[in-house]
């Protein structure tokens, strides 16, 4: 008898938290993970990083051998130089105000991008807003350096006449000179944020084609915790309920976040033959339950994130749909807490 009491108060058990309190031991912590690559093909010269090394925005990470793209840019400079000769008129300010329009058409991609991380950072209230302020700030600024070296090569440009400016040889070795400086530009490769460099794999000589991945790097602007529920325990589950977090890498200490959403669809894995979707074999007498999902931010600013817990890293939730003030939620929570407890050995 005591042994099927014991069962009922399980199962009992079970089925309310699975609608009051939802736990699930699937927990992945997630981040921003890109593969970084030069934009054009060389070799490579120096590696200034090393595997694991955290790098702020803007850090030198690896660069190509330079000479091949200072050749282009002094080819191009000649070509403009010849171009400009054919109507008896000066270069030099013209190759100048084209460098610096190069430059600050650079700078203001590496803004933008910078930019919209930051301001999606903010929304989900994980960078602070006087952070995001300030990214739309440089911004502007580098909005305004481009307008003014496309205004200085204007300027450049009318001192050539109208018949100079619109030269269909001056515009065509303008536009090559442009983009051999900005090939030599991108012979550097920079760290696009604050983050860490993991998975290098570059050595000083090796050969690297444009868009090939040199190294993995993880932005360090932003993480988040991504919860695989059953189907069963999304009923009540809803954007806002707060969440207890166990990381495994931190034993012995809950944290809390919010839910952020719950995805809208999985990958079945089925497939196809002659068109057709095929059956699924029948390999077990239970199916396992389908689980989609759900993805928690941490409560807190990026200041806040434990510093042992990294990207892949295991975590244990609890989200509290009914409220944090009730016999479900202190029942889950006490579990959670022995949970915490145990981790120290497991």
């Amino acid at each position: 008898m005591i042994v099927i009491l014991l069962m009922v108060a399980f199962t009992t058990w079970y089925a309310v938290s699975d609608k009051l309190a939802p736990y699930t031991d699937r927990g992945t912590v997630g981040g921003y993970v890109a593969q970084v690559a030069p934009r054009i093909s060389g070799q490579v010269v120096d590696v200034h990083v090393e595997d694991n090394t955290i790098v702020q925005e803007g850090d030198l990470l690896f660069e190509l051998d330079p000479r091949p793209f200072q050749i282009a840019v002094e080819q191009a400079e000649v070509d403009l130089e010849q171009a400009t000769q054919s109507i008896n008129a000066s270069s030099a300010s013209l190759i100048a105000a084209q460098a610096k329009v190069s430059q600050a058409r650079a700078n203001l991609e590496n803004a933008r991008t910078s930019d919209a991380r930051f301001q999606s950072l903010a929304q989900r209230g994980i960078a602070p807003r006087t952070q995001a302020d300030a990214s739309r700030a440089e911004l502007a600024v580098a909005k305004a350096q481009v307008e003014a070296a496309e205004a200085d090569l204007t300027s450049a440009e009318a001192e050539l006449g109208i018949t100079g400016a619109n030269n269909p040889r001056i515009k065509a070795a303008q536009l090559k000179l442009e983009k051999a400086q900005l090939d030599l530009i991108y012979a550097r490769v920079v760290a696009p944020t604050l983050g860490v460099v993991t998975n290098l794999h570059l050595a000083i000589g090796q050969y690297v084609n444009a868009g090939s991945p040199g190294l993995t790097f993880i932005d360090g602007r932003g993480a988040w915790i991504t919860a695989d529920m059953r189907e069963n325990q999304l009923a009540d589950i809803k954007t806002g309920d707060k969440a207890g977090l166990l990381f495994d890498a931190v034993p012995g200490h809950i944290f809390t976040g919010t839910v952020h959403s719950v995805g809208w669809g999985i990958d079945t894995g089925r497939t196809t033959s002659g068109g057709l979707l095929q059956n699924e074999p029948e390999t077990r007498w239970f199916e396992p339950a389908r689980r989609i999902p759900v993805r928690i931010e941490l409560d807190g600013d990026l200041s806040d994130w434990p510093r042992p817990v990294k990207v892949g890293a295991k975590v244990t939730v609890v989200i509290y749909t009914s409220g944090e003030q009730n016999p479900s939620a202190w029942i889950a929570t006490g579990l959670h807490r022995v949970q915490s407890l145990l981790s120290y050995l497991y």
